[in-house]
């Protein structure tokens, strides 16, 4: 012990503070930066689909034509021409959204800590998926909520599990209808449906959480739960996924009255998001961008993907099971029971391949025998190469 640990303070923190935990999956991502790691764990786009010099072109135009206001403070809600954008891309299959409803947010995560604010008291039950969205779990549970696992089966969200006794006194809905992470997975349309009808008579909203949407690999999205009950859907977009993540725009499309509360919660959080990067984000989308640079991606990580599904097949024993996701950036892989993901993980950091246990995505009763691979930032070699490796170790242990 040195010097300053002696002289180190011990203020007391929050009840709130003490409960904090680090993410499982930023951990594992320090093990990753090794350049010898063959990593399918992070949820990281691709870099080779950051679009740097249409990036480079609009911060040039912005900074020579309006400098003082990319530059200056702004208003919470967000810059008005990104917000405008934005409802004009949602107003379809007849749903008209008012720009009143658009909250830019610094990154999609910071809209789940605002609907946390907003919506969750401490006791309080929230509905989620099984599993669900780590960084959902971590911002919902700043808030001390009482989760309940929604029932769920391979297509996704059940709708027909949500019975009055399941949910009762319930503050929210989380959901992610479109390749969730972690699963992959993808809500049937009749289901979107029973749950749009289900949200316009339940007293609590229902959260429709879709950064993966546009990564549907036949570039045939289905319909969004908003557009089928535009007044009771809260529905959450990002930028991340189809621009960048360093930029960390995200959005929320919410009802007036609760998206005038979610402002006031942003006020007193960060003020507004980052003024210039909202204006390069409107810069390069306004003029149809995303139209033919959203399908590169599409390809890129179809093909990563069928690289995998080739690699599983080839390489994984009998009684490892996986899904064949037709979007998104993941796959699920169950594991025979008797076999822990988190002690697998430590065998395969040893031979240098990294994954993410499944076993933090759970709120209650931790699926242990599950965990999820990415595809998109790992070359399709060195893809059949890891699996091989993650093939042998679990070999091992059937």
């Amino acid at each position: 012990m040195n010097q300053s640990d002696l002289n180190a303070p011990t203020w007391q923190l929050s009840e709130r503070a003490r409960k904090l935990t680090s993410s499982a999956i930023r951990e594992i991502l320090k093990v990753t930066e090794r350049p010898e790691v063959i990593s399918f764990a992070g949820g990281l786009p691709s870099p080779v689909t950051f679009p740097a010099e249409a990036m480079r072109a609009a911060s040039d135009r912005i900074l020579r034509d309006s400098p003082a206001a990319a530059l200056q403070y702004s208003a919470t809600e967000g810059y008005l021409p990104l917000r405008e954008w934005v409802a004009q891309r949602y107003s379809v299959n007849g749903a008209q959204i008012r720009p009143t409803q658009v909250l830019i947010t610094t990154g999609s995560q910071q809209a789940l800590d605002l609907l946390g604010k907003v919506l969750v008291c401490p006791e309080s039950p929230v509905l989620v998926e099984t599993p669900t969205y780590l960084g959902a779990l971590q911002s919902f549970s700043m808030y001390e909520p009482h989760y309940v696992q929604v029932p769920t089966d391979d297509n996704g969200l059940i709708p027909e599990g949500l019975t009055p006794e399941l949910t009762k006194d319930a503050r929210l809905l989380y959901a992610q209808p479109n390749f969730q992470n972690p699963t992959g997975r993808r809500l049937p349309v009749e289901r979107r449906r029973a749950l749009a009808e289900f949200a316009k008579s339940a007293p609590f909203p229902v959260i429709e959480d879709d950064p993966y949407g546009a990564l549907d690999y036949k570039g045939e999205p289905l319909p969004t739960m908003l557009s089928m009950a535009p007044d009771h859907i809260v529905h959450l977009g990002s930028f991340s996924k189809v621009l960048a993540p360093g930029l960390r725009i995200g959005y929320i499309i919410a009802p007036e009255e609760l998206h005038f509360k979610l402002v006031q919660a942003k006020q007193a959080t960060d003020l507004h998001t980052p003024s210039f990067t909202q204006r390069i984000v409107h810069e390069v989308v306004k003029d149809g961008f995303l139209d033919t640079h959203v399908p590169t991606i599409r390809a890129l990580y179809r093909d990563q993907c069928e690289a995998m599904l080739d690699s599983l097949e080839r390489y994984m024993p009998e009684g490892v099971t996986w899904n064949r996701p037709e979007g998104g950036m993941f796959i699920w892989v169950s594991l025979p029971e008797h076999i822990d993901s988190m002690k697998l993980l430590e065998a395969a950091v040893a031979q240098n391949v990294a994954f993410v246990p499944g076993g933090p995505f759970f709120a209650n009763q931790a699926q242990h025998n599950t965990l999820r691979l990415s595809f998109v930032t790992v070359p399709p070699a060195k893809i059949d190469e890891g699996v091989g490796r993650l093939a042998e170790l679990i070999r091992a242990r059937v």
